[in-house]
């Protein structure tokens, strides 16, 4: 299966966003470190990598990495804010390298709301420069939106605006804003969106986007509020087949490997025809509302159809529903007998390489951010998240 990892390069950012779930740790990596996480993903058959942050342009062996990967037969990926590969020499640099594929995050283009989710003025033109240079040397560039209050009633206008001005992005993801990690967690009521405050106009966005003939994912929104698109939402699609997702996190949880979404169901779901291909809520944060979950009755069989038989993933064998229905049975029950985890406690991975490292210069480095970070926090006028002690050098 086309099963894509994640490597968390660095977690500081030249960007302050006030909703940021991963913030700056005292942990750092070398080439070395990242490189036993790329065996890593090598060792367990995945097709691809994505190298993300905090602001993953900020390490100096960032090109380094990307060519390692490549060479080792991964598909490399990165996400980024856009802020450094405006500049021509490192876009260039980075496609030399191998970067196949690129994610730009772009919140908002009003310029105004960009500035405020960012935390920093004029960032909004350095990512549409990243856009074009990333046409001009060859990397495929998505743009990945952030659903959050202050964007959630303007998506639509951020993919015409987006499309008008970059013909050649094809493919767009949407995240609903995790509110259980870092500034999210400390800032929800200023960031975490209602259900309903982006329901319109996220499929006026998933529509403009269909009718273009451009693809999307969605990630954390429940299936009753994108129905008419269900075979795109990412939980649905590794739940429809079996896919697991590591990440490899630059802070104590370590790897994590995840095959379960642990997301939250409310009492309207039960009856729900899309209930067993459903991610649910994401709400480890406790910031989002059950009550504005509500049952669908639409066939579930065409939305497993058009996921398993998508030819943009060859690698998937149950071509059909006689094939899949076996398959997936088997792990509903396999999901129902296991042992049942604490609400919250990531499914972490022991037996992945340690990621990263704790020295006594990053513990100091990491001092410092945090005092910077408080800074840039009273400016920006959000709360700085709470930190457990800082680990022991290791």
């Amino acid at each position: 299966m086309a099963n894509i990892g994640y490597i968390q390069v660095v977690r500081h950012c030249n960007h302050f966003c006030g909703f940021c779930s991963n913030p700056t740790t005292a942990y750092h990596h070398t080439f070395e470190s990242m490189a036993a996480l790329v065996d890593d993903l090598v060792g367990r058959g995945y097709f691809g990598v994505v190298l993300t942050g905090g602001e993953p342009t900020l390490h100096p062996e960032l090109p380094r990495i990307a060519a390692y990967a490549r060479e080792r037969g991964l598909h490399v990926r990165m996400i980024t804010n856009g802020t450094r590969l405006a500049d021509e020499d490192f876009a260039r640099a980075l496609a030399e390298a191998g970067l196949a594929l690129v994610h730009v995050s772009i919140y908002s283009v009003r310029p105004e709301v960009e500035a405020r989710l960012r935390g920093a003025a004029g960032t909004l033109e350095r990512a549409h420069a990243a856009l074009e240079n990333a046409r001009r040397f060859g990397i495929e560039a998505n743009v990945n939106c952030v659903i959050n209050r202050l964007n959630a009633d303007h998506l639509d206008e951020n993919v015409r605006v987006l499309v008008a001005r970059h013909p050649h992005v094809r493919h767009f993801v949407w995240n609903n804003l995790d509110p259980s990690m870092g500034r999210a967690e400390a800032n929800q009521d200023l960031f975490v969106p209602r259900l309903a405050d982006f329901e319109l106009s996220l499929a006026r966005a998933l529509r403009l986007l269909h009718k273009s003939g451009r693809s999307f994912r969605v990630e954390r929104v429940p299936l009753c509020y994108m129905t008419d698109y269900a075979w795109a939402s990412t939980e649905t699609r590794k739940i429809v087949k079996g896919e697991e997702r590591v990440v490899h996190f630059l802070d104590a949880k370590q790897t994590v490997r995840q095959t379960d979404w642990e997301h939250v169901y409310g009492d309207a779901c039960a009856p729900c025809s899309l209930r067993e291909i459903c991610g649910g809520l994401f709400d480890r944060g406790d910031a989002y509302d059950p009550a504005e979950l509500a049952p669908v009755f639409v066939p579930m069989e065409p939305i497993v159809e058009r996921i398993i038989g998508d030819p943009a993933d060859p690698s998937y064998p149950l071509r059909t529903l006689a094939q899949w229905r076996p398959d997936f049975e088997r792990r509903l029950v396999a999901a129902r007998e296991a042992p049942p985890r604490a609400r919250g406690e990531p499914p972490r991975d022991p037996s992945a390489p340690p990621v990263g490292l704790v020295t006594e210069e990053s513990l100091r480095r990491f001092a410092r951010a945090r005092d910077a970070d408080a800074r840039r926090a009273a400016r920006a006028n959000v709360a700085l998240e709470a930190v457990e002690a800082p680990p022991e050098e290791r």
